[in-house]
């Protein structure tokens, strides 16, 4: 038979109860006590009379008394003026030493439910009550340029706010943050602590009102499946809207892009193919000289982005007699009614209504018409059929390294190379028999030589300089940051040969983390360093733009026009001073979308951008020479 507890084990038990309810529980507590001491001692003190009563008294009436009691608690210091023992004794051992007890033991409470909250504000675990702002799910390198670029967004927005969800301290996010992007101009950054896979956690940042969400992968072996468990927390959170949410993520193994696009049947889900889009961009900047900051000036917001702009002055002309309708805008194709993009399309395409024109522009606002009654072309500048060079067999690439973009890095050179051209593949002798699975090349011959990518005897073994185009692959068997560092030793020993060689090759290397992207860098745009940072800006377009991820189908898409940078001769004359209205007339002439230029004695000069201009005003006088290239959309 059990003992009947004590009364001491009860009020044990009832004072933990109270200690277990927190500052709250503990405060009323404290309150109940002192109103108890302060009324019994009033009641002690009016019950008494004379004899209590302070001295020349003969009697306190009880609220007095409750005044008194009540002075006494909260400032011991009163008692110092007190007269009649019997007044002193009560006051004393009730009001006076109660409120010594009570007054010292609200402090600590007091104190220790400030710490309390200071220590849950820096593990960011505090709901974010903001609305229409961007939130970012997730943590890697990319998140610092995914945020500038959003920054640089936001600068005609008011009150705009990034808030940042990662399962990392609230301390370290934003000291990091900080650190790498120190401009945030008008944006507001809040961080908080958690999980983005967790509903629980994702309700701290209040994503049902935020305008757009960006899903980033960590950098850990399965990423996709963190962006799939996300987006599913995301789409089938009970606490969403019925309106669709606008999602900005990117997925690395295609047959996962499949279940993404599942779970984004009701909601604006754009997902990057990454492997992908990186490998195309690897094999065509390999090729051509700029064209990496040509895609740089298109995604990013320093400069002028894409726009769409429903025109209908223009609904019943065709696509070729809209190219000349902006001053300081470049048209680049059409976005049909149903949300199909198409660049540079069929110059005879009709512009029929719900068309929107898609247009290069510094802002949306800056999309107007010319209002010219004629365009001034100067036709005698106008080359119909420039010379254009025979295709021939080249000993096109050397490729340095191997990881899983290489397969389709050979697969886009064989798009570009004429039949009886060869590439060399030296890599680690472990990925021989990956190579021998690449049957899709069926323009090039590829051969295949093992070897340590960093080793300079190897390298000037290889006789570099024989070839156009060396691309350099991470190893992502290793470390990124092991990885990066190889890929560096390699770089400074290629710029080595190339700067002792008359016809330098063109290199185009990848890094992993994009803080060893700064490093590698330098003035050089063939040198420039491919690697995560266009994904970083195409997934800030997409937060801004959903209704742009058609728009970067078909651009980097093989089977439709890509951007190409050819010889000015084969548009227009040399040494003569001619309008950008004349170089869209001779690229119409060709079916292709002329929308910036390429000037060779500027190509080491970085405050012009190396020679690149992107939708220059078309008024403006140019003089082409040799070596300058014209900036078009084209199929080939």
């Amino acid at each position: 038979m059990s003992q009947k507890p004590t009364l001491k084990q009860k009020w044990q038990y009832f004072f933990d109860n109270i200690m277990v309810g927190g500052t709250p529980a503990m405060i009323g507590m404290l309150a109940l006590v002192s109103v108890v001491i302060i009324l019994m001692a009033a009641g002690i003190v009016a019950l008494g009379g004379q004899l209590l009563a302070p001295e020349g008294s003969e009697g306190v009436p009880f609220f007095e008394a409750v005044w008194l009691s009540l002075m006494r608690t909260l400032d011991p210091g009163t008692m110092g003026g007190d007269a009649g023992w019997g007044f002193r004794l009560v006051m004393f051992v009730l009001p006076t030493l109660g409120g010594v007890f009570i007054i010292s033991s609200l402090i600590g409470v007091l104190s220790s439910a400030v710490e309390e909250k200071l220590e849950d504000l820096r593990k960011g675990r505090s709901l974010v009550l903001e609305h229409n702002h961007t939130v970012i799910l997730g943590w890697s390198p990319q998140i610092f340029t995914i945020i500038s670029e959003i920054v640089e967004a936001n600068t005609n927005q008011k009150k705009p706010a990034i808030v940042v969800l990662a399962d990392k301290d609230k301390v370290e996010m934003e000291d990091e943050l900080h650190a790498r992007v120190p401009e945030l101009k008008n944006t507001r950054l809040i961080c908080r602590s958690g999980s983005p896979i967790d509903p629980v956690d994702l309700e701290l940042v209040n994503p049902h009102q935020a305008r757009s969400i960006v899903v980033i992968p960590p950098e850990e072996d399965n990423p996709d499946a963190f962006v799939i468990k996300t987006v599913l927390a995301i789409t089938n959170n009970p606490n969403r809207h019925e309106q669709p949410y606008a999602i900005a993520t990117q997925i690395r193994e295609p047959k996962n892009l499949r279940v993404i696009n599942m779970l984004g049947t009701r909601d604006k889900l754009s997902a990057i193919m990454t492997g992908d889009l990186i490998a195309r961009i690897t094999a065509q900047t390999s090729r051509q000289s700029g064209l990496s900051l040509v895609y740089t000036e298109l995604l990013n917001f320093g400069g002028d982005e894409i726009y769409f702009k429903a025109e209908p002055t223009l609904v019943g002309r065709t696509y070729a007699e809209a190219l000349p309708a902006y001053e300081d805008s470049a048209v680049l194709g059409l976005m049909h009614s149903g949300s199909q993009a198409q660049l540079n399309p069929p110059m005879d395409t009709l512009i029929v209504p719900g068309d929107r024109l898609i247009a290069l522009s510094a802002d949306d606002d800056s999309i107007r018409l010319s209002g010219l009654a004629s365009i001034p072309i100067q036709v005698q500048a106008v080359h119909t059929s420039g010379p254009v060079a025979a295709a021939h067999a080249e000993q096109a690439a050397l490729i340095l390294g191997w990881n899983r973009c290489a397969p389709i890095i050979l697969r886009e050179l064989d798009h570009y190379v004429a039949a009886g051209s060869s590439v060399m593949v030296v890599a680690d002798e472990a990925f021989e028999k990956e190579l021998k699975t690449c049957s899709e090349c069926k323009i090039q011959k590829i051969s295949f030589q093992a070897g340590d990518t960093t080793d300079r005897i190897l390298l000037d073994g290889l006789k570099i300089v024989d070839y156009d185009h060396v691309i350099v692959l991470a190893d992502t068997r290793l470390p990124v940051q092991e990885a990066d560092a190889r890929t560096l030793v390699t770089l400074l020993h290629l710029r080595d040969i190339a700067s002792r060689d008359e016809t330098p090759f063109s290199i185009v290397s990848e890094m992993l983390d994009l803080r060893n992207r700064e490093l590698a860098e330098v003035t050089k745009v063939d040198d420039f360093i491919v690697s995560d940072h266009l994904v970083s800006l195409m997934m800030a377009q997409l937060s801004e733009n959903s209704a742009l991820m058609p728009v970067f189908s078909d651009l980097f898409d093989p089977g439709g026009s890509e951007i190409y940078l050819k010889p000015a001769e084969q548009y227009v004359a040399f040494d003569e001073v001619i309008n950008f209205y004349t170089v869209i007339e001779a690229a119409r002439r060709r079916g292709e979308t002329a929308f910036g230029y390429k000037i060779y004695s500027e190509h080491d000069d970085p405050a012009r951008s190396f020679g690149v201009h992107i939708n220059p005003k078309k008024m403006d006088l140019i003089t082409f020479k040799a070596g300058d290239k014209i900036i078009v959309m084209a199929e080939q």
